[in-house]
């Protein structure tokens, strides 16, 4: 793996982070310890928490089942996602000059395997288990009680006090002051607003609030489990199918939960470098799920000029993608030469750009009870079809 992720500016080491991380991000980000060389340490730190680990494979689920109708594509999406959004930060982030130069060579000492004892296997599953418990019973209890509270009272006639509508809840109040920075991604309700930022105390937590919000109950996790997504139903009333591929991908790339983020200042040991990973994770997330609600909007519904903004922000991207790295022409003239021409780079956006068209076209089509119709050759309705007769073919 050394040679692939040395092309995208990473180490051969970042590997078992990321593979740890797709299991949890915690002992992903803290498996980096195993690399010497700082900027890669921290290039791997900020991107392990892009690979899907098993707290958002309920939102993942939740979505599939819900509003996309259990299709069996989303989950494989989410990984492509996950692995793409590493590969394009660290080509962005090794052409800055915090990051600049080549990754450390690939050189890994194995230590003296030995059969481990029964005791220190148990002693190492006590611990693990303890502090999952200590989590479970603290933070993520506190938060569903802080949840129900703010849910359930408001202000009714000037007095602060139990509320039946929760559309009148602090909570409320508080998430319509935030929904509308997530409205241009598709999902600006304060319900979906509260969810996504709940989300930071864990990230299946965000299942559990949709439950709650959404009169499903407290045990939504716990239905997603079990497949039961037809009681569900309320949170994909709230859902196109289109906001809800935003969502999800927000939720994938976004800053992760609270202990993750716990481990990013224990690796980091600095404030400021976890505040500069939190905040790439958050606003490259949000730019990529505008990208994609907003060209697919476009697709569907037609162009607006509101759509230039996201066509800048894609061309922008790439270019920052496929351009020169800036640090290798003061290291290496001769190098800089061998940048990605522009014209590939349009042409690359072009591509890019008629693929959305060309899916909003087929969304079209599907939404309007057609599909694409070659003629009366070879299809299986050919005896019965009118179009022999001038009239629209049965496809049509």
């Amino acid at each position: 793996m050394d040679r692939i992720f040395r092309r995208f500016g990473l180490s051969g080491k970042s590997f078992i982070p990321m593979l740890i991380g797709s299991g949890c991000s915690v002992p992903g980000i803290m498996a980096s310890r195993t690399i010497e060389n700082q900027r890669d340490r921290r290039m791997t730190i900020i991107t392990t928490s892009f690979i899907p680990c098993g707290a958002k494979l309920p939102i993942i689920a939740l979505i599939a089942g819900t509003v996309l109708g259990g299709a069996w594509w989303v989950g494989p999406l989410c990984y492509f996602i996950g692995i793409a959004a590493v590969v394009v930060s660290g080509i962005i982030l090794k052409k800055t000059r915090w990051f600049a130069g080549d990754p450390a060579p690939f050189v890994m000492e194995l230590p003296a395997y030995h059969l481990p004892s029964l005791q220190g296997v148990l002693r190492s599953t006590w611990e693990r288990g303890f502090s999952f418990i200590k989590r479970a019973g603290t933070v993520i209890l506190l938060s569903s009680i802080v949840i129900w509270f703010l849910k359930s009272y408001g202000w009714v006639d000037g007095q602060f006090a139990a509320v039946e509508d929760m559309d009148h809840s602090v909570l409320a109040a508080m998430g319509n002051v935030v929904a509308p920075l997530f409205a241009p991604l598709g999902f600006g309700t304060w319900q979906n607003t509260v969810a996504t930022v709940l989300g930071l105390v864990a990230k299946e937590e965000v299942v559990n609030v949709f439950g709650v919000l959404y009169g499903v109950g407290e045990g939504a996790l716990d239905l997603v489990e079990e497949g039961t997504f037809d009681k569900l139903a309320p949170i994909a009333m709230n859902f196109t199918s289109l906001a809800a591929i935003s969502f999800l991908t927000f939720n994938l790339l976004c800053a992760p939960c609270f202990a993750a983020i716990g481990a990013i200042k224990r690796e980091m040991n600095n404030w400021r470098w976890t505040a500069f990973a939190v905040g790439y994770q958050t606003v490259f997330a949000y730019v990529i799920s505008f990208i994609i609600y907003q060209l697919g909007m476009m697709a569907t519904s037609g162009f607006q000029p509101m759509h230039l903004l996201p066509l800048a922000l894609l061309a922008g991207l790439l270019y920052l993608v496929f351009s020169p790295n800036p640090n290798e022409r003061t290291l290496k003239p001769q190098a800089a030469q061998k940048g990605i021409p522009m014209a590939d780079i349009l042409i690359g956006g072009l591509v890019l750009l008629a693929a959305f068209l060309a899916a909003g076209k087929i969304i079209k089509d599907k939404r309007a009870g057609r599909s694409a119709c070659a003629g009366c050759s070879g299809c299986a309705h050919q005896r019965s079809c009118p179009g022999s007769q001038g009239q629209p073919h049965v496809n049509q």
